[in-house]
């Protein structure tokens, strides 16, 4: 049953107003909700703050690296230490190694870019600075719905956002109401800020309607593959940063890795492929598997323990791929938008310091009585802010390396290192990651070493780990425009890449009365949405689940 069917069989929306509605906790919507209401404060004034957030609890659905910038958290809370700010761990030392199949070399510090240095930052879990910010919010009067995921948008009658509706729950597999459905409810917001993170259901959708993007480059996305591991006390080193490029990864295709040594015995290892490779027969999981056997980087985790798992995608485009953030009725902050700085590997700083410009827009909007417009003053205040200088020395970034590993380098050498950013020339992006994938025919499949199990391991003990669960009996949130195409082009044209660039095995191929057939395992989801994104067809679509399923990250 369709959203009309469900209201014409159980009746009308329950229905909920607020001044402010926002579309997830991470660090761009909790920090929207705190300015909001500090403004609010600050003017003696009353404002009405929501946030729906999919995943069951604050952070379950957050992963990132994370190496943090502080500079935006300290204008939002000065006093973040005092406050008691997950930001235990501070960047003592930089290494930034090449790799070759056997072999590492480290790139003197002093001829690295100062987007590849650290001094200041911090090693953080973004899970946990996520449940900080959100107890920050809580006692601001900020009303948060963990399990909540925000489903449909809504319009009024001129066509601008005026809210969303969240997802109904107790449909079984065929979208039929079970004895246990909710129809969802209706949250009526003056303004509406999403801030779903990369590939945002929703703020695709916007990005559409509104041709947000029609004079932006392609977005560029990554996947990043993550897991934390407890090693031996006399291999952890708190406070170090390591970056790497080269193997496993070949020279045509973008990626590097990251290590961080957290307290506590942890280390978190990841590596970041970027979704324009070519080659189908490449699956980004077995690459990071493959990286961790490389003798410099397997000595580390020996005798060690691997701790939780988990995969996301991220935005890579940088300025030239950002769509226009503001839109009838609301606006796209963080990565919903791709305010991400490729570079540095950084985009929480970047989530705050937009969540806070929006909210500044719109709060500033609602004081003059104005609602369901375009808040024009977000994207003129982003355009004045650090945060633009910041993505605009970088903006060739992403460019350059989708040119290969050796130009790439060497040319981001030139305009970091040698021009500091300061760019005469600006090179764009011509084609969408789904695009750049070529037929399996030009390549050759990919021979990846079985897992150990100690060191490497395989999907489904890996999904294991992050927690992930679904109710079997649901709605498939990973659907298809069209059934026949990934046996007719996928697997004919492509050889099933939906197998290998899942890092859940959500996908696979099988023989039904001596026919393949693609197969969707929806319950390992980890909500990464690489499918949506990289699939060649765009034939699937990644849409919300029931609420509370998905992933549960503790401290990724």
């Amino acid at each position: 049953m369709n959203a009309a069917e469900l209201v014409e069989q159980f009746g009308p929306r329950d229905s909920m107003e607020y001044d402010l509605v926002i579309v997830g906790a991470g660090p761009a919507g909790l920090t929207a909700a705190i300015k909001a209401k500090q403004l609010a404060s600050a003017s003696s004034k009353e404002l009405s703050v929501c946030i729906l957030e999919k995943g069951s609890e604050i952070g379950a659905h957050i992963l990132s690296g994370a190496v943090m910038d502080p500079k935006a958290l300290t204008e939002l809370f000065p006093n973040w230490k005092e406050l008691g700010a997950p930001l235990d761990t501070p960047v003592t030392q930089d290494q930034f190694l090449f790799l070759t199949s056997d072999h590492s070399y480290q790139i003197p510090n002093w001829l690295l870019p100062h987007c590849f240095k650290n001094e200041g930052n911090y090693i953080v879990s973004l899970a946990n600075v996520a449940r900080w910010l959100g107890q920050q919010a809580e006692a601001l009067g900020v009303e948060i719905f963990p399990g909540f995921p925000a489903a449909d948008i809504l319009y009024n009658e001129k066509g601008a956002v005026c809210g969303v509706i969240t997802g109904s729950m107790g449909l079984d597999k065929k979208g039929k109401p079970t004895e246990q459905f909710q129809l969802g409810m209706a949250l009526r917001g003056k303004y509406t800020l999403f801030a779903e993170g990369a590939r945002g259901h929703l703020g695709k959708q916007l990005i559409s309607k509104f041709t947000l993007d029609l004079d932006s480059d392609p977005q560029s996305y990554g996947i990043g593959i993550k897991e934390l591991w407890e090693v031996e006390p006399s291999k952890s080193k708190p406070g170090l940063v390591v970056h790497t490029a080269g193997w496993p990864l070949e020279s045509d295709t973008y990626g590097g890795s990251f290590l961080y040594h957290l307290d506590d015995n942890k280390v978190a290892v990841g590596l970041v492929v970027g979704l324009s490779y070519k080659n189908p027969y490449l699956s980004p999981f077995e690459e990071f598997q493959r990286y961790k056997l490389h003798p410099k980087i397997r000595e580390i985790f020996e005798g060690g323990k691997r701790i939780s798992y988990g995969a996301r995608a991220l935005t890579a485009g940088g300025l030239n791929s950002l769509p226009t953030p503001a839109f009838p009725g609301g606006a796209l902050i963080g990565c919903d938008a791709g305010f991400l700085n490729a570079s540095r590997i950084k985009g929480s700083h970047a989530a705050i310091k937009t969540g806070m410009l929006a909210a500044e827009a719109v709060v500033a909007a609602i004081n003059e009585s104005r609602s369901a417009d375009v808040p024009t003053a977000y994207s003129a205040a982003f355009q004045h802010s650090w945060l633009h200088t910041e993505l605009n020395q970088a903006r060739n970034f992403k460019p350059w390396m989708s040119k290969g590993l050796y130009l790439g380098t060497l040319m981001v050498g030139l305009e970091q290192k040698i021009l500091g950013g300061n760019i005469p020339w600006t090179v764009h992006l011509k084609h969408a990651d789904h695009e750049c994938l070529e037929p399996a025919t030009q390549h050759q499949p990919i021979n990846y070493p079985k897992p150990d199990g100690k060191i490497t391991f395989d999907r489904l003990s890996s999904v294991c780990i992050s927690n992930t669960n679904h109710a079997e009996n649901q709605p498939v949130h990973l659907t298809l425009k069209n059934t026949s195409i990934p046996v007719d082009v996928n697997l004919k044209t492509y050889a099933g890449p939906e197998q290998l660039y899942c890092p859940a095995g959500v996908y696979e191929y099988i023989e039904t009365e001596g026919k393949p057939r693609l197969q969707i395992n929806s319950q390992n989801c980890v909500h990464c949405k690489t499918c949506d994104i990289k699939d060649p067809s765009q034939n699937i679509i990644w849409i919300t689940p029931e609420g509370g399923g998905g992933p549960n990250y503790a401290s990724m």
